[in-house]
């Protein structure tokens, strides 16, 4: 295993990691003709490939090896690495960015007590604050929002609820295994539990070169190369703590979607993200 990065490095990576997430809705808009489950086929395909690369340079013929040492916990995680994938891509198509991530706050929640319940972690006083006050901030958009939503709309939102789900079993994995065994490899699996749900789905192909370009980008930049990320920082920061941090996607994506796809945000969604900023900035700022 490598040696364990310090708390501040490992911050600046989920910071990294949650930029990158939350670039996925405005590329998506930019595509011609793909959608639904062909994007999330060749996102997660690109991703599974651009894993699979840095893990064949980093450890060359012990690739496989290290494949078949993710036991129980390895397989897991690419299950909900899998969902996640799935999920967002899917919801992503049929609502707005901003629905996608208002649900996908529901994260920080579902991971404090899952590590309490799971891993008996005590959570400090400053990260629930800082989830209820960023549960606020993301109430705040939802019932901003709800006036535009329509029935697919409501119905993407719900395929989003996935997102969170899956995720906050991630980071419980994570917390519980990964320092015993790398579960970099698990990201790996996830992209290809991924792509092959979805291949009978995506059949026949309507993308074209273009958005299969647009899709590369996606699977290796904003998939697969933060997903890694993720999972090195997850050796030393809490499970909430990696959760909250993750909610920066949360908050960019919609600038993106607005500055680069048109896809003008309400005023309840600036109010509410710049609360949950703030929660952010807090939580660290008095961490212990």
């Amino acid at each position: 295993m490598p040696k364990k990065i310090s708390h501040r490095h490992a911050v600046i990576l989920m910071i990294c990691a949650a930029s990158l997430w939350s670039i996925a809705g405005v590329l998506t808009r930019h595509l011609e003709v793909a959608r639904g489950f062909e994007v999330t086929f060749w996102r997660s395909l690109f991703a599974a490939i651009f894993v699979a690369g840095a893990m064949l340079h980093q450890y060359g013929r012990g690739f496989i090896p290290r494949l078949r040492l993710l036991g129980k916990l390895g397989f897991i995680s690419g299950c909900m690495w899998a969902t996640m994938y799935s999920c967002f891509m899917i919801a992503i198509t049929m609502t707005t960015v901003a629905n996608t991530s208002i649900m996908e706050s529901l994260a920080p929640l579902f991971t404090a007590f899952l590590a309490w319940l799971v891993l008996r972690e005590k959570i400090p006083l400053r990260t629930w604050w800082a989830i209820v006050a960023a549960a606020a901030g993301m109430s705040w958009m939802f019932v901003g929002s709800l006036s535009e939503i329509d029935h697919r709309g409501l119905l993407g939102m719900f395929i989003a609820l996935g997102v969170p789900i899956a995720s906050s079993v991630n980071m419980i994995t994570l917390k519980k295994g990964g320092h015993a065994v790398d579960l970099i490899p698990a990201v790996f699996v996830g992209g290809a539990i991924s792509a092959l749900a979805m291949l009978p789905l995506a059949y026949p192909f309507q993308a074209s070169l273009h958005d299969i370009l647009i899709m590369a980008i996606l699977g290796f930049f904003q998939l697969g190369f933060p997903c890694m990320l993720m999972v090195r920082a997850s050796e030393s920061l809490n499970a909430p703590e990696i959760a909250l941090l993750s909610l920066l996607e949360v908050l960019l994506a919609p600038i993106w979607a607005w500055l680069g796809a048109g896809e003008v945000p309400a005023q309840a969604t600036i109010v509410g993200g710049a609360v949950v900023l703030i929660s952010l900035v807090c939580n660290e700022v008095f961490a212990e």
